[in-house]
C-alpha cells in the first residue's frame, strides 16, 4: 500500500505540474482543493478500512493534515500566488512534494500491510502481558541498583480446559518478544502455553506494565559488533559467558515465576492452564543459544528448539586458540533449525562445532532441519512484517516465500513438541516441512 501511495502521489504531482505549465499558472485554488481531497482520501481509506491504520501512516497523515489545513486557509482567504509564474518553480515544487511524500510514506513501504498466518489448531488463542521483577539479580545495564525487570507475553488456548505444556521463547540479539508470534500462536492453538520474553536492554525496546520503555543498551550493541569479527576467541568466550548469564537468568526467572503461579488456584487463567511437569524452551539466534543452555542446566526441561543458534553455554573455555566444548552428551531432545546462512558453514564456524557434531546422527534425540532458500532473519516474523529489511539484513534475497518458511517452522516445531512434550507420534528431521 505504501508503494501505491507514492505512485499515486507521483502521478498527481506530474499531472498537476503539466496542468500548471500548460495554463501558465500556479493554480493555487486547484492545489488547495487537491491537498484537502488527499487528506480526505486517506481518512476514507482508513475508515473503510482499505488500509490497516497503524504507525505506518502517522507521518503521512500528519503531513496531509497540515497541507489540508493550509489549503483550507488559502481557500477561505482567497489568497493567490504572489510570485510571478515560472515553469521551473512549478517543476521544483512538484519534485519537492513528491520527495516529501516519499519520506513520510517510508514506514508503510518498509513495513507493508500483511496478513498474519492463520493458526491451524482447534483452540482460540488469547494473550496476557506481565512484568516480572527478579529480586535475585541487580540490573546489569544500569547503575541505579534496581532489580532486573522483565516484560513477558503469554499466548494460550482460551477456550480449553485442563492443563497444557509450557514453552518459553527467547528472541534474538536485537529482537523483541513478538519476533516469532506466528509460531507462538500456532503452538497455542494446538494446546500449548507459550511465554515470550523481552530481554531488557538486549531487545530493540520493551514497555512494562507501568508504561516505562527501555531501549537497546549501546554497550550491548558494541559488544555484539566487536564479537562479530570472531578473531579473538577469549573475547568471544567472555561475551558468550556474559550473555548466557543474563539470558539464562532471565529464562530461569520467568520459568520459576510461571511455575509458582501455576500452582496457585487463584492465579490468572493463563497460569492455571500450565502443566508444570511438561516444559520446553525455544529461541532464535542468541535466544536459541540461551534455550540450549537452559536445556542443559535445568533438569525439568523436556525439549529444546533452537532457530540457528550455536551452543554457547557448552563452551567451557579456550584451548590452543580454539573453543573447548563440554564432552557431556546433550541431555534432552533438541531440534536445531537452520537457514542457508549457516547450513553450509557449520563445519567452518568454531562456535558451531557442537552443532556440526550433531549432524552425525549419533544422538537419537538430536534433530536438524534445514530450510533452504532463506536467510537468518527469515526464521522470524520480520520476513512477513518487512521483506525489505529482511533482505537488507540477510544480505541476500530469499527464494522461498516468507509464509512458506514460517509454516515449515511451525510444522516442524509442532511435531517435535507434540512428540516430546505430549508423547504424541514420532519425530524425524527427514520429514517434509
Amino acid at each position: 500500500m505504501g508503494i501505491l501511495v507514492v505512485l499515486a502521489a507521483v502521478a498527481v504531482e506530474i499531472a498537476f505540474a503539466l496542468y500548471c505549465i500548460s495554463t501558465r499558472s500556479y493554480q493555487s485554488r486547484a492545489r488547495s482543493i487537491i491537498r484537502i481531497a488527499a487528506f480526505a482520501g486517506l481518512v476514507l481509506l482508513a475508515v473503510l478500512p482499505v488500509i490497516d491504520w497503524s504507525f505506518r501512516y502517522y507521518a503521512l497523515a500528519a503531513l496531509l493534515l497540515l497541507l489540508a489545513v493550509l489549503g483550507a486557509i488559502s481557500l477561505l482567504r482567497k489568497k493567490e500566488e504572489e510570485h510571478a509564474y515560472s515553469a521551473a518553480r512549478v517543476a521544483v515544487r512538484g519534485a519537492g512534494m513528491t520527495a516529501l511524500i516519499f519520506v513520510v510514506t517510508l514506514p508503510a513501504i518498509i513495513f507493508p500491510q500483511y496478513s498474519p498466518l492463520e493458526p491451524t489448531g482447534q483452540y482460540r488463542v488469547a494473550t496476557a502481558s506481565y512484568t516480572y521483577t527478579d529480586t535475585n539479580r541487580i540490573e546489569t545495564y544500569t547503575n541505579t541498583g534496581d532489580y532486573r525487570k522483565l516484560n513477558v507475553e503469554l499466548w494460550y488456548p482460551d477456550d480449553a480446559g485442563g492443563t497444557y505444556p509450557l514453552i518459553v521463547f527467547s528472541h534474538g540479539s536485537l529482537g523483541t518478544k513478538t519476533s516469532n508470534e506466528t509460531l507462538y500462536t500456532e503452538l497455542a492453538s494446538h494446546g500449548y502455553v507459550v511465554c515470550s520474553i523481552d530481554h531488557t536492554y538486549q531487545c530493540f525496546f520493551t514497555t512494562g506494565e507501568d508504561g516505562h520503555t527501555a531501549f537497546l543498551n549501546p554497550d550491548f550493541m558494541q559488544e555484539l559488533m566487536a564479537e562479530l569479527n570472531g578473531s579473538d576467541r577469549q573475547f568471544s568466550h567472555a561475551c558468550y559467558q556474559k550473555w548466557m548469564g543474563i539470558r539464562m537468568g532471565d529464562i530461569d526467572c520467568v520459568l520459576d515465576h510461571i511455575l509458582s503461579e501455576a500452582r496457585d488456584s487463584a492465579a490468572d487463567r493463563a497460569y492455571r492452564l500450565v502443566d508444570t511437569a511438561r516444559i520446553g524452551v525455544m529461541g532464535h539466534s542468541l535466544g536459541g543459544s540461551a534455550a540450549l543452555g537452559i536445556g542443559r542446566a535445568r533438569p525439568d526441561i523436556g525439549a529444546v528448539m533452537a532457530l540457528e543458534s550455536p551452543f554457547m553455554y557448552d563452551i567451557e573455555g579456550v584451548e590452543n586458540g580454539e573453543f573447548a566444548f563440554t564432552d557431556a552428551p546433550y541431555p534432552v531432545p533438541v531440534l536445531n533449525v537452520y537457514s542457508d546462512d549457516s547450513w553450509g558453514h557449520l563445519g567452518e564456524w568454531p562456535q558451531y562445532a557442537e552443532n556440526h557434531a550433531l549432524l552425525a546422527g549419533t544422538n537419537p534425540a538430536a534433530f536438524n532441519v534445514h530450510i533452504g532458500g532463506v536467510g537468518h532473519l527469515s526464521l522470524t516474523d520480520l520476513s512477513l512484517a518487512s521483506p525489505i529489511l529482511t533482505r537488507l539484513l540477510n544480505g541476500h534475497a530469499s527464494t522461498t516465500g516468507a509464509a512458506d518458511c514460517l509454516e515449515a517452522i511451525n510444522r516442524a516445531c509442532l511435531r517435535f513438541f507434540d512428540c516430546y512434550l505430549k508423547g504424541q507420534g514420532t519425530f524425524s528431521s527427514a520429514g517434509t516441512y
